[in-house]
């Protein structure tokens, strides 16, 4: 048994949360198991796989983050850190990488540089259909070889030994290391990746790890367990012998009801749970995750979503604040206004203050006349059914119950939901079956980049496909260019296009209030990595 009280392990941080319980009110249940120095927690949806070249969901990073690490990760306060590699430079041209000797994998064989020379090449070929892939445009021929032109041999990565990694850029990309803590960035071993044959992030046993902790048991859809790794080279990250995913679920009602059981060592609270809790005698704090919600609309041809007008029509009928004050009433969320949420940085303080969103308001009369002139460009005296793809979650289905009525109300549209459960939706949103998508983007980065590349024609993540020669000439800008000044300038382009363009409907800033057991130290709510983090939690059985 090993319970970490040094002082060196802090409690305190700005972006979390500690839970002061009244003695004993939270003693019953395994949430804390003490003598084998363990945790049980919930996981909010069934990881869909967990190959980190295909990846794309929250859940699926969660699990990723803790079971592998790349060159470069995260400290306790969200700064970067060194993973694998033990030091690095960024150059205008490039970057290199100098790899630690004591990286290893569950098994105990070395990480190297070609695990990331084979796993960067396997996103980019256009086999893998990694929904990612653009995210390593920045690197030489990267663009070139996803799009068929090269054999993936031709990426600017290169293993020069065991333990250096050079990468040639396209482009000067001075935010290279901050790419490369994202989780697409990982590693994988090529002699263990072909020895699954096609199997690899589908089971347990399909994945070998590198990280503070390994996958050793999952029951799709039911849960998981990770085991400390024996072979991680770190002392400062896997305090846990044990983590113990014992539910897969997003209904806040029940994990509520786990945490106050003593199941589970956190848990989110909606509005209507902080009378409850406050009575509780729960000290409860919020923060904002970094996410945004909005309206994506399907662009391509054929759709009444791809008309301009249509889209008008639906803008000027929305304002999000009604929406969040109103119909969500969740007073951890925040009116979206832009693309860009309020804690993005500009040249010298926030990017929204630098750069002022579109000025909304919401006006019927406006609403309706652009729903005429789609009618007279479509040449139709009344629209389709619009099919509203949600998920299933009660905030999406609250969102989605409240538009059908809005839009049925004002405009006279006959909104059809398709609720679906979250791996379903992401299939939907994949094969763009859906007129509108209730969909949200939280950061893979800390670098405005990671929203204004989101409608590039060549971002799978695009799934409305949104097409437009303006925008992917303003984000080449932003990818490329050295003078922050002309690279926010580019930003506030793509804010304003998104806006004339319609591209999307802005609803809301995610934000969570949360509680957790004061057992618990160390653990981690983030707006940039992993929304939850455990890699630096421990057990304090002082606090019992």
């Amino acid at each position: 048994m090993r319970c970490m009280r040094s002082s060196a392990y802090p409690c305190s941080s700005t972006s979390c949360l500690w839970l002061l319980l009244n003695s004993g009110s939270n003693s019953t249940g395994q949430a804390i198991d003490v003598e084998d120095n363990a945790v049980t927690i919930t996981l909010r949806a069934e990881p869909p796989q967990l190959d980190q070249g295909r990846s794309t969901d929250a859940s699926s990073f969660v699990v990723l983050a803790h079971a592998f690490e790349g060159l470069i990760a995260y400290d306790e306060e969200a700064r970067l850190t060194p993973g694998v590699a033990e030091r690095w430079e960024i150059r205008e041209d490039g970057a290199t990488f100098w790899l630690r000797e004591d990286a290893k994998w569950s098994d105990g064989v070395p990480v190297t540089a070609y695990d990331f020379e084979f796993a960067w090449r396997r996103v980019v070929d256009p086999a893998t259909a990694s929904q990612y892939a653009f995210i390593f445009y920045s690197i030489k021929n990267a663009e070139a070889v996803n799009t068929g032109v090269l054999p993936k041999e031709m990426l600017g990565v290169r293993a020069v030994s065991d333990r250096q990694l050079e990468v040639e850029f396209e482009q000067p990309t001075p935010y290279f290391d901050k790419l490369v803590a994202f989780i697409t960035f990982l590693p994988v071993r090529e002699d263990f990746y072909n020895s699954t044959n096609g199997r690899y992030g589908a089971d347990a046993d399909e994945m070998i790890y590198n990280g503070p902790y390994m996958i050793t048991d999952w029951v799709h859809s039911a849960s998981m367990v990770w085991k400390k790794n024996p072979y991680y080279w770190s002392d400062k990250r896997g305090f846990l012998d044990e983590i113990r995913v014992a539910y897969i679920t997003s209904d806040t009602n029940a994990k509520l009801n786990l945490f106050k059981d003593g199941q589970i060592v956190e848990t989110e609270l909606l509005s209507p749970m902080l009378p409850g809790a406050m009575a509780e005698r729960w000290q409860i704090d919020r923060i904002m995750d970094g996410t945004v919600f909005f309206f994506e609309f399907n662009h391509r041809p054929g759709r009444v979503t791809d008309n301009l007008n249509f889209r008008k029509a639906l803008m000027y009928a929305h304002e999000s604040s009604e929406l969040v004050y109103k119909a969500l009433k969740e007073a951890s969320y925040l009116p979206a206004v832009s693309l860009f949420p309020a804690w993005i940085q500009g040249v010298n303080g926030p990017f929204r203050e630098e750069y002022p969103p579109p000025e909304h308001h919401m006006d019927l009369e406006k609403a309706r006349h652009h729903l005429e002139l789609a009618k007279q460009e479509l040449g139709v005296d009344e629209f389709p059914p619009i099919v509203m793809l949600s998920g299933d979650t009660p905030v999406s289905l609250v969102a989605s119950a409240y538009y059908q009525e809005l839009f049925r109300k004002r405009l006279g549209l006959e909104i059809r939901i398709d609720a679906q459960i979250f791996k379903q939706r992401l299939a939907k949103m994949t094969s763009g079956d859906f007129d509108i998508v209730l969909a949200g983007w939280g950061p893979d980065y800390d670098d405005a980049l990671t929203f204004g590349d989101f409608f590039a024609s060549w971002n799978l993540n695009n799934r409305g496909r949104y097409n437009s020669p303006e925008m992917d000439s303003y984000i080449r800008t932003a990818q490329s260019s050295l003078d922050p000044k002309e690279r926010m300038d580019a930003f506030g382009n793509i804010q304003q296009l998104v806006y004339d363009d319609v591209a999307m409907l802005p609803m809301y800033e995610r934000g969570w209030s949360f509680v957790v057991d004061p057992r618990l130290k160390g653990f981690r709510r983030r707006s940039v990595g992993p929304e939850v983090d455990y890699n630096y939690a421990y057990i304090d059985v002082s606090s019992d």
